[in-house]
């Protein structure tokens, strides 16, 4: 799919970085128009969400899809506290504001999924509905927890050592054709829960990739790299901000009002072995209205092993709530 046959556009935003976005409105684009902000992960860009935007454009709904900080054609600070997810979530708000919107159905994926949920309690006021994949709702802690006890909890999040580590950026970035093919390869395989514990990750880059089974095709893989020539200290900076995060969120006294009271769907993969299958339970104390869709035999890329499905999932979920284009009532809650 040719990156170029989308409407792109760029905005210094309020809290000062310039943000490359896509914005595709539908034909009929008005004040009763419904806007999907979507938000993308790690190692992705916008350019994640191309099977499904114009599928929900032909819908009606108005799509906007952003390269998150660090990301892409948008500002790549050097200081890790640019990445918390309060400033994200500050700089997401401020595209709504540049973009005339008010309120958004929210739709995240990976990393995309944490800061969406994350925006629902930082401007909760700021969002119609929310659609999470792969990433369940974590509500924020009232105990600092380190990524290593955080890895030593649950192994498979072990890679994200090596992804916060001071020296991961340098060697992420002299393979990063290799890393898009082990990060994107995802299937049912033993191979993977290896990759992911601690230090494999490295080993695998480093020594010996699996590249069979990637989900990119070429012409697609050149797109990436070319959106990764100024590094990667951006994307990575993410992984860095555990500590950042908890104290921000400590200070707002978040931890004291963990619910999130839009409707949520949560969409994830039987085959994911990142997703913590005990979070996904958990997660429905948290949220008034929760929609859990499980997806057989589908791992982590969930908008590109079962493009239609995910497509299809959110339309038949936002139908159900009654946004849809031209529900002026629930476009403007």
């Amino acid at each position: 799919m040719d990156p170029d046959h989308f409407n792109h556009r760029q905005a210094r935003l309020s809290t000062g970085w310039t943000y490359h976005y896509v914005d595709e409105k539908p034909a009929n684009n008005g004040d009763q128009t419904v806007t999907l902000l979507c938000i993308h992960g790690f190692p992705d860009l916008w350019y994640g969400w191309r099977h499904q935007i114009k599928p929900w454009v032909q819908r009606g709904y108005r799509v906007v899809v952003p390269d998150m900080l660090g990301y892409g054609k948008t500002d790549m600070p050097t200081e890790t506290s640019a990445y918390s997810t309060k400033n994200l979530c500050n700089d997401l708000a401020a595209l709504l504001d540049h973009i005339g919107v008010t309120k958004a159905v929210v739709v995240g994926h990976d990393w995309g999924a944490f800061i969406g949920a994350r925006f629902a309690l930082w401007h909760p006021d700021r969002l119609l509905s929310l659609a999470i994949l792969s990433v369940p709702y974590i509500p924020p802690r009232t105990q600092y927890v380190s990524l290593e006890q955080i890895a030593k909890l649950f192994q498979p999040f072990g890679y994200q050592l090596y992804l916060a580590s001071e020296e991961s950026a340098a060697e992420i970035e002299a393979h990063v054709c290799v890393i898009l093919g082990t990060r994107l390869y995802r299937t049912s395989d033993a191979r993977i829960n290896a990759i992911l514990r601690d230090g494999r990750l490295r080993e695998v880059l480093l020594n010996a990739p699996i590249t069979e089974g990637c989900l990119l095709n070429e012409k697609e893989i050149t797109y990436y790299l070319s959106n990764y020539e100024r590094g990667m200290i951006g994307p990575l900076s993410y992984y860095r901000t555990t500590q950042i995060r908890f104290g921000e969120e400590l200070a707002a006294s978040l931890p004291s009002k963990p619910r999130i009271t839009v409707p949520v769907i949560f969409i994830g993969g039987t085959d994911d072995k990142i997703c913590p299958p005990n979070t996904i339970e958990s997660q429905g104390a948290l949220i008034d209205k929760l929609t859990v869709v499980t997806l057989q035999g589908k791992a982590h890329w969930l908008m590109l092993e079962a493009p239609e499905i995910v497509t299809d999932e959110i339309l038949f979920w936002l139908k159900g709530l009654g946004m849809v284009p031209g529900n002026r009532q629930q476009c403007c809650l």
